[in-house]
């Protein structure tokens, strides 16, 4: 006989759930005994139900995400022969990163990518000729410019030269741009300073706004904003909330881009977080970034490009970059993430948290542009303060033991020595020297403990 299998059950509300609850708590409170406050003010509940829904929003996952291999420019030929191996062992994508202007000719030489395949471009100066160079030796490639002058602000706490002069060569570059994809925000930053995830979500889009709002009466706003725009994102190892906070945005984008009319696509560049990786049992970094860039692959990401379990102390290294590399080509084939759409969906749980997130940061977002905007609010020192602030909390958890990381501030092996590993100066640097304004400090949540472990060993 066929037929609905629970049709002979009466449906149960999730009035009916939390009474059951209450009765089986035998007099313990409800709230306090189930219900936790997160640190972004997000309440999570014991249970979710789709009584509290009229509808569940459909943000896919891109099954088709490409995995990228990160190269620093150091020597030229070394970096192609890099990007060429990269390739061949699996990756789709390519980011090269440099301090300065190299000859792209032989960096691009032969490069064989994939068709769906981009090239991406960190680079931490800005020269309008080199650029110009570079859009036009790319033109056979889908390539990303990755430009980004407030990142450089917030990140150094100067300009790359002033504030007007900056803008003037970008706005240079978008005349010349030829349909080439060239702003980015760089999200990864707030992350990695101790920005909480509804601070990360509401400091990109005040970020972004910034350009959006500084170009919209310029003949080259339409041309030069482009057909997308790469944000920059790193994700923790909270994994159903960094789901959420990418979902999130996808939402918080839909709504500013509605504003200014554009069509502009939010293309989403991915990498495990540092903060939470350490130097002691390093081991556990291999866990950490697992579930990350599955975090990203559920929570759509375009582009995913895992960081190596010894990126803390070690130089990039062959064998480091190619478990990096392997752990997401793991997950997309042996783990099928390749073939999964929608994954997320249905979830009430992520469904709440996506919700909760967008509508707390849009707030933020609003308070932030009242008040002026986020470059002022840099200037000023508030993003700062703010992110601070963040991050003291989220330190004060960890040094109590609340906020765990295996391995450091848990069952730690005390065998463990690592003076002799390093590579790397793996803490915060701290050069003395006068910015315009305060710059924004990445720092792991380890940082000191490992410091006062070296110094006894």
């Amino acid at each position: 006989m066929k037929g609905n299998l629970f049709s002979d059950f009466e449906p149960v509300t999730a009035k009916q759930w939390k009474q059951k609850i209450q009765a089986d708590l035998k007099g313990a409170d409800y709230n306090e005994t189930l219900l936790w406050k997160t640190n972004e003010g997000i309440v999570v509940k014991p249970f979710y139900h789709p009584d509290e829904y009229e509808s569940l929003s459909a943000i896919k996952n891109n099954k088709d995400f490409n995995l990228c291999q990160t190269i620093f420019i150091s020597e030229v030929k070394t970096a192609n022969f890099l990007a060429k191996d990269a390739l061949h062992r699996g990756a789709t994508s390519l980011q090269f990163e440099a301090h300065q202007p190299f000859n792209v000719t032989l960096l691009l030489d032969k490069l064989d990518l994939p068709k769906k395949g981009n090239i991406y471009f960190k680079l931490n100066f800005l020269s309008e000729s080199f650029i110009t160079e570079l859009v036009e030796k790319t033109t056979e490639f889908n390539i990303y410019l990755n430009i980004d002058l407030i990142s450089n602000l917030a990140r150094t706490g100067d300009w790359y030269y002033t504030s007007q002069q900056d803008h003037a060569v970008l706005e240079n570059i978008f005349k010349i741009s030829n349909g080439i994809n060239i702003l980015s925000v760089d999200s990864s930053l707030y992350q990695n300073s101790g920005a909480s995830m509804v601070q990360q979500l509401a400091y990109t889009l005040a970020h972004v706004n910034e350009y959006l709002n500084y170009f919209k009466d310029k003949e080259v706003f339409s041309k030069g904003i482009g057909k997308s725009i790469q944000f920059n994102f790193a994700v923790g190892s909270n994994y159903f909330f960094e789901i959420a906070k990418l979902r999130a945005f996808r939402r918080l984008w839909k709504t500013l881009a509605e504003e200014y009319d554009i069509k502009t696509k939010a293309v989403l560049f991915v990498q495990p977080s540092y903060r939470n990786k350490t130097l002691y049992d390093f081991n556990v970094n291999l866990l950490r970034t697992t579930t990350e860039c599955m975090s990203a692959m559920v929570g759509g990401a375009d582009t995913i490009a895992n960081i190596s379990y010894d990126c803390v102390y070690h130089k990039k290294n062959e064998f480091g970059e190619r478990i990096a590399r392997n752990q997401l080509l793991i997950l997309q084939h042996e783990s099928y993430f390749k073939e999964a759409i929608g994954v997320a969906d249905g979830s009430y749980y992520i469904e709440a948290l996506t919700k909760q997130l967008a509508e707390k940061a849009l707030d933020l977002f609003k308070d932030i542009e009242k008040s002026g905007g986020f470059v002022k609010q840099l200037i000023a020192g508030t993003i700062q303060r703010k992110i601070k602030e963040s991050a003291q909390k989220e330190q004060s958890q960890f040094d109590k033991g609340e906020k765990v990381l295996l391995g450091t501030n848990k069952h730690p092996n005390l065998n463990d020595k690592m003076k002799e590993e390093l590579e790397l100066y793996p803490f915060v640097k701290i050069n003395p020297r006068q910015t315009s304004i305060q710059p924004i400090i990445p720092i792991r949540l380890s940082d000191k403990i490992e410091q006062d472990r070296l110094a006894k060993e």
